[in-house]
């Protein structure tokens, strides 16, 4: 079993930056495929990011492409999402997801764990 822990969130102008941690518990993090989720008031949760167990794999939604960078060390239990050139439309809570020998998938309902999320605002 894992417990994650977010944080990092916080108010940015658009066009800023925000790096969001996410800190993991137990001693098997490194079996687990990582995600990064978000959820907007009154939107369905969706995909952001994901790294395989040993970080050589990423994929992103479309709509961050080259804005965000998903990594992790795993030597620390620890995934990180690195956020640039923000936009308004990015304002949501941001979750980390795990799940054990994943194949890396974008759906939600494929994740075992989550965190409690962490709230990432951005204004015009």
């Amino acid at each position: 079993q894992v417990q994650l822990v977010e944080s990092g969130g916080g108010l940015v102008q658009a066009g800023g930056s925000l790096r969001l941690s996410c800190a993991a518990s137990g001693r098997t993090f490194s079996h687990y495929t990582m995600g990064w989720f978000r959820q907007a008031p009154g939107k369905e949760r969706e995909f952001v990011a994901v790294i395989g167990w040993n970080g050589g794999r990423t994929s992103y939604a479309d709509s961050v492409k080259g804005r965000f960078t998903i990594s992790r060390d795993n030597a620390e239990n620890m995934v990180y999402l690195q956020m640039d050139s923000l936009k308004v439309e990015d304002t949501a809570v941001y979750y980390c997801a795990a799940d054990m020998f994943g194949a890396g998938t974008w759906s939600p309902g494929d994740y075992d764990y989550w965190g409690q999320g962490t709230q990432v605002t951005v204004s015009s």
